[in-house]
């Protein structure tokens, strides 16, 4: 017998029932890295929901966000996400990736 296709997407399913932590709503679409990054930090430091570390855990929603989004994303949003990857390292004392 043929699987039942399920309206909603597992990355939807992620979201709502992981220990995941709970973010501000438009976090993403912000327009300056900066904020995203800002928002993030303060949403991984703030929540019990998460597993591993402040910083794993807000780079993990930031890349966990870009790959589902996928090529949906603009190139100058991706840049901007990317951006706040570079931001958000730069907020929790990382090296930069370059």
């Amino acid at each position: 017998m043929p699987k039942k296709k399920s309206k909603q997407k597992w990355s939807q399913d992620v979201t709502d029932k992981s220990d995941a932590m709970d973010l501000k709503g438009g976090v993403f679409k912000q327009p300056s890295a900066k904020k995203i990054a800002d928002s993030l930090k303060t949403s991984a430091e703030h929540s019990d929901r998460r597993r591993a570390s402040p910083f794993q855990s807000a780079m993990s929603m930031l890349n966990f966000y870009i790959n589902r989004a996928g090529k949906q994303l603009s190139k100058s949003r991706l840049a901007t996400l990317d951006r706040a990857k570079d931001e958000l390292r730069k907020d929790f004392s990382k090296e930069p990736k370059r």
